[in-house]
């Protein structure tokens, strides 16, 4: 196995790894971002929805230790009477844990995107390996967990002191507040604090972010075997490849000799090179080039040409020169324009001489190709 050859894990993976990963679950993730949203948003909903989440569960409690003598007297209504306080509690806090699900949903986004993996989910003999357990325990992975774990709780500690400092003497003097008010400026302190302590969480997220992203591109580095391997195995072996080569140039030749049949004229060397060429009379293009082929092909085209009654013109420089010059179903370059013309007009002139029985043109002697058409 590559894996096990000892070699340095030095590439970047391919488009095709980073694909599998996310087919098993393998994104970049960071609890602590995730943790940080959450807290965050609880935070901004407790400031914003505090008071009115309060005010009902009070009415709420109110409700249920108020009750009537027909009330505790009647068997069913208790039930109904907790029924009620149940859905009106639901009721209520239901737009906070919406907001917070909605945040849980969202918070994956910046950091990996949404994936669902089955695979991922599926049990596996090997997670319940001891040994891989403690590796990950003693290992860089768990290193970086009691590193992050003790930035935590060093950082609540920090800010925890520094808001008791801040707001002890405003707790000490609540001692001489009404109840009701002292109650409600103790929820304000603490969802502030709250706050305050969950955004103090940043600077762990600053840090566990860009180490889950370096770590996931780190486990997913290949070595060069393996870039080789996965090349080999999405584009196929030597002989396959040389294979499907084959098959295509034999459906291309197919097409092509389809085509000479078609054709006006063929323009040969006379016995190396041969090109088919065709030309609409009625159109506004210059003549395509349909069929090409030296030694062996060259021979085919002119053999189909025969049988087909389409005529054989030797120009030896305008053959080399339409072969390299012109791929198949294209037009002929410009600069060949007059040669090619001067070979068409013998062709027609040899259609109109075979139907109406008059003597046969000669074929154009010296067909004028330009120099830098010219091939040796």
């Amino acid at each position: 196995m590559a894996e096990d050859s000892g070699q340095d894990k030095s590439e970047e993976p391919t488009s095709k790894r980073l694909e599998d990963a996310r087919k098993k679950g393998q994104v970049p993730r960071s609890k602590e971002l995730d943790t940080f949203v959450s807290l965050i948003t609880s935070s901004v909903l407790f400031i914003f929805m505090g008071g009115y989440m309060a005010r009902g569960l009070a009415e709420i409690m109110k409700r249920q230790f108020r009750l009537s003598r027909e009330v505790i007297f009647d068997p069913s209504s208790p039930l109904s009477h907790f029924g009620r306080s149940m859905s009106d509690g639901i009721l209520l806090i239901a737009p906070f844990a919406l907001v917070l699900a909605v945040a849980a949903l969202i918070t994956p986004m910046l950091m990996g995107g949404w994936n669902f993996s089955g695979e991922a989910m599926q049990p596996k003999l090997s997670k319940f390996n001891p040994l891989k357990g403690l590796k990950k325990i003693f290992g860089i992975q768990g290193l970086v967990e009691l590193l992050k774990a003790l930035l935590k709780v060093t950082l609540v500690f920090i800010v925890a002191g520094a808001l008791f400092n801040v707001y002890r003497d405003e707790l000490v003097a609540m001692n001489n507040l009404p109840v009701d008010r002292a109650i409600y400026r103790s929820a304000d302190i603490i969802v502030r604090c709250l706050l305050i302590l969950s955004s103090a969480l940043l600077l762990v997220v600053l840090v566990d972010v860009p180490y889950q992203l370096w770590n996931n591109k780190r486990q997913l580095k290949m070595t060069k075997q393996e870039v080789k391997d996965e090349n080999k195995e999405s584009e196929g072996s030597p002989e396959v490849k040389g294979r499907v080569r084959r098959m295509q140039m034999e459906i291309s030749q197919r097409r092509m000799m389809d085509e000479v049949p078609k054709a006006d004229v063929i323009v040969t060397n006379p016995s190396h090179f041969a090109v088919a060429l065709k030309y609409d009379q009625n159109g506004s293009g210059a003549p395509v080039l349909v069929a090409k082929g030296v030694d062996l092909i060259a021979a085919q085209i002119r053999n189909a040409a025969l049988a087909a009654d389409v005529p054989l013109v030797a120009a030896p420089p305008l053959a080399r020169a339409l072969y390299y010059s012109t791929d198949l179903n294209e037009e002929i370059p410009q600069g060949l324009f007059l040669a090619v013309a001067q070979v068409l007009a013998y062709v027609f002139q040899l259609k109109a001489a075979s139907e109406n029985g008059w003597e046969k043109p000669y074929p154009p002697a010296d067909v004028p190709v330009p120099d830098e058409f010219r091939q040796s």
